[in-house]
């Protein structure tokens, strides 16, 4: 057992305050949007540190602490070209603003706005397969984690019987979930993200602090340079022998940012919880400052001290000591997530560990209680439902929900019990989430922007992506060792369903073209409640990256703070680049760049967490008074009356 009483402590009070959370928020929810939007009445704080949240479950942590051990910080360096394509899409409000103006609460409502109603059914489909293949690993990776990182027996005894922790766990960490999520829907989804949030940000500052005070720069330096001369850590100009995380795995990320927006449906609900268009967008800003605590500091400098602990000589006893546990693990891929976590059990000290197991179990529960939401709702909203003729009841459109939500619960674990993964962890996300993401992106974004995109191209690009994708998962399954990996294959769907789309638009629509301004609520069809300042005309070109009459001076402060930061990370990739490709730059140079890097960070990590926090208790009591008193609109349900084919 790695953990003492006083860590377990901190597990238990951590937990109990979240459920206490939930209980104060249960009487919140009272109609379908409630559950399946929270009414639309979050804030751009409570938005965006909710589903950062959200999106950082147990699973993404480690995924991310074993991708930054093979890849070191040279990931920071590709992405800083990567946030100025971040940023252009969150100021604009690419793709989300007009989503959220579309008022549908799921994007396949949208689908049949757009398209047809088979469509919605289809991709809807598609979207439910693809989301609980993916999250059917998500219980077995968050089980092994607190498995080995809390020293568990493989069994337990319970009644006599010996009980499989592995089993036991995953029940869990989908059974907590349940109950949030059957309690209050996305208000206490949304409630309980926001408060995890600022808990898990706070601890992963305190982790960073005393481990840059355990391990020296000096030691981190020695066990850097021990890494091939071609496969640099530190240099990301020597990385030609990086196996997977090399320059293509972020250069097609690079283009699935663009292609990609709100193509995974997996953090769906946040996409309609937003107060109204604007607040979705400035929500969208703020998450280029909400990643900095976990993305740009923590999920990058961990996985290079974990690095030292296993290759530098001051740490080789500690090391031995634990290397029988990496050893006696069954496959590769398990002791590649857990190498990270299994050195932590050594370099955290008591009340550390207990906090850190805490924000893992409060990220499990706060990725799963949205990944559950999600799929759960998508099957009823855009399978079930668009095959009725008539809507639900309210009360029988709830359980229709939980009952959904329950069968995705038991789902995942059956998965989980059963699958036995061989890829890395970002790689099977890259991979199962194509069968949806690889065509939908070429669907969602012809359908918001270009007017002429028929509802032939739609099935045609979906298909396209849908049949790459599952090639390979087939492939990959059937030829281990195939050279095209899983974000290769996300590239390939990507491409081929944006040609088909295009092509076949233009070979069947004619001159018939969407009434985008009745999609949209523009115009005549404008809802005046959801708008303070509207605009007249429609904002295009390169004016959707200023700022309208719609932003308070704040917004404006926030607009440009956020061009500043990420300029000045532009100048410095540019002015390294130019260096790099004139001269050779030392493995000392580039760690002291690093160690730079790591400060600034830090300093600002710790003001972004006030900040959002503030800034996130003002939304949350502003949407909680207001939905203690705003009016219910039962037929706000996501059924659309009229048949559209």
């Amino acid at each position: 057992m790695n953990l003492t009483w006083i860590d377990w402590g901190i597990v238990l009070a951590v937990f109990a305050f979240i459920i206490a959370v939930v209980v104060i928020s249960k009487p919140l929810m009272r109609s379908v949007s409630d559950f399946l939007a929270a009414g639309r009445t979050g804030g751009r704080y409570l938005i965006s540190l909710s589903q950062g949240t959200a999106s950082l479950g147990a699973i993404t942590i480690v995924g991310m602490l074993e991708m930054n051990y093979i890849a070191g910080f040279n990931m920071r360096w590709w992405e800083m070209v990567m946030a100025v394509v971040v940023v252009g899409i969150s100021v604009s409000g690419w793709v989300l603003y007009r989503f959220r103006q579309t008022r549908a609460l799921t994007m396949a409502q949208f689908f049949e706005i757009r398209y047809s109603r088979s469509f919605r059914i289809f991709a809807g489909t598609m979207a439910f397969l693809s989301g609980i293949i993916n999250f059917g690993i998500f219980p077995a990776v968050s089980a092994r984690f607190f498995i080995y990182f809390c020293g568990l027996p493989q069994t337990i005894d319970l009644l006599g019987l010996h009980v499989s922790t592995f089993a036991l766990i995953m029940i869990v960490i989908l059974w907590i979930p349940l109950y949030f999520v059957f309690s209050g829907g996305q208000i206490a989804v949304m409630i309980t993200d926001f408060v995890q949030g600022i808990f898990v940000n706070a601890v992963f500052i305190v982790i960073v602090v005393v481990l840059m005070l355990k391990v020296d720069w000096g030691q981190i330096f020695q066990a850097l340079s021990q890494a091939p001369a071609n496969a640099s850590l530190v240099n990301p100009f020597h990385t030609g022998s990086t196996k997977d995380y090399n320059f293509w795995y972020f250069f097609i990320g690079m283009i699935g940012v663009i292609y990609g927006k709100l193509s995974w449906q997996g953090t769906q609900a946040y996409n309609a919880s937003a107060k109204s268009a604007h607040e979705a967008k400035m929500g969208d800003v703020l998450a280029n400052w909400r990643g900095i605590p976990q993305w740009g500091l923590f999920l990058v400098f961990v996985p290079i001290v974990a690095y030292t602990f296993w290759h530098g000589p001051a740490f080789t006893a500690a090391a031995a000591s634990v290397r029988p546990v990496l050893d006696g693990l069954a496959s590769d891929a398990l002791r590649s997530q857990l190498t990270v976590p299994i050195a932590l059990t050594k370099l955290l000290p008591v009340g550390l560990m207990g906090a850190f197991a805490a924000v893992m179990l409060a990220a499990a529960i706060g990725c799963n209680e949205t990944y559950l939401h999600s799929w759960g709702s998508i099957f009823i909203q855009d399978v079930v439902m668009p095959l009725r003729k008539k809507p639900f009841a309210p009360e029988q459109h709830l359980k229709a929900l939980k009952l959904s939500i329950l069968a995705v619960a038991a789902f995942s674990f059956v998965f989980s019990l059963l699958f036995q993964q061989s890829e890395y962890i970002f790689l099977f996300f890259a991979i199962t989430g194509a069968i949806f993401a690889g065509g939908s992106g070429a669907v969602i974004i012809g359908g918001l922007y270009w007017k002429r995109g028929t509802t032939a191209a739609a099935w045609s690009a979906m298909i396209v992506g849908s049949v790459v994708a599952v090639g390979g998962i087939a492939v990959k399954q059937l030829v281990p060792g195939f050279p095209v990996n899983g974000q290769m294959f996300w590239g390939l769907a990507m491409a081929g369903s944006s040609v088909v789309y295009v092509a076949v638009s233009l070979l069947t629509g004619g001159q018939k073209t969407f009434d985008m301004d009745k999609m949209l609520h523009r115009g005549k069809y404008l809802v005046r409640e959801e708008y303070t300042v509207v605009d007249t005309v429609p904002v295009k070109g390169w004016k959707v990256l200023g700022m309208g009459r719609e932003f308070t001076r704040w917004d404006k402060v926030i607009y440009v703070a956020t061009y500043a930061w990420t300029a000045s990370w532009v100048v410095v990739f540019v002015a390294g680049t130019v260096l790099n490709l004139t001269r050779e730059v030392s493995t000392a140079a580039w760690l002291g760049f690093w160690r730079t890097y790591t400060m600034i960070f830090l300093a600002v990590s710790v003001f972004v967490i006030v900040w959002f926090s503030i800034g996130g208790i003002i939304n949350l009591k502003e949407m909680v008074r207001t939905l203690k008193v705003m009016k219910r609109d039962h037929s706000d349900h996501g059924f659309i009356e009229r048949d559209r084919g």
